[in-house]
């Protein structure tokens, strides 16, 4: 590390404020990024998130009906990982049988925002990685 401080692995470039560049960046602000891009990259994560933006709260069992082949023990550690993160709550009906819902935080929501740029890029950028991507597997 050069004067204590290092820019991000992953610096956006058109982000407004990009604080690295002129003070250290707070080591437990970076293991939060990366504990967060390497969550919110396992696609169980986004898709769970993704669900509930659009739908809202949600039964456990309507999670598992719309998200296509997860099981039963990969949704119920997603949603406690996102649970744990601050990024969905999980509200338990005192019924019988055991009624669960799940809905995104304002947390949750936020991250959700945070992600349309990434759609919003790979919506300008499609056939370009696709052509780069044609190229590549041409070189064989």
């Amino acid at each position: 590390m050069e004067n204590s401080s290092h820019t991000p692995a992953i610096a956006a470039e058109n982000c407004p404020v990009q604080p690295w560049e002129t003070a250290p960046i707070d080591p437990r602000v970076e293991r939060l990024v990366n504990d967060l891009i390497g969550r919110v990259a396992d696609k169980w994560t986004l898709l769970v998130l993704e669900l509930l933006e659009e739908k809202g709260t949600l039964r456990f069992s309507q999670i598992a009906r719309e998200v296509e082949g997860i099981s039963q023990k990969m949704l119920t550690q997603t949603l406690r990982q996102m649970e744990r993160d601050g990024l969905a709550t999980r509200i338990v009906h005192p019924v019988v049988p055991p009624h669960v819902d799940y809905a995104l935080t304002p947390l949750g929501n936020s991250l959700s925002a945070a992600f349309c740029g990434v759609w919003t890029w790979a919506e300008t950028h499609l056939a370009t990685v696709e052509a780069a991507r044609a190229r590549f597997d041409a070189r064989d």
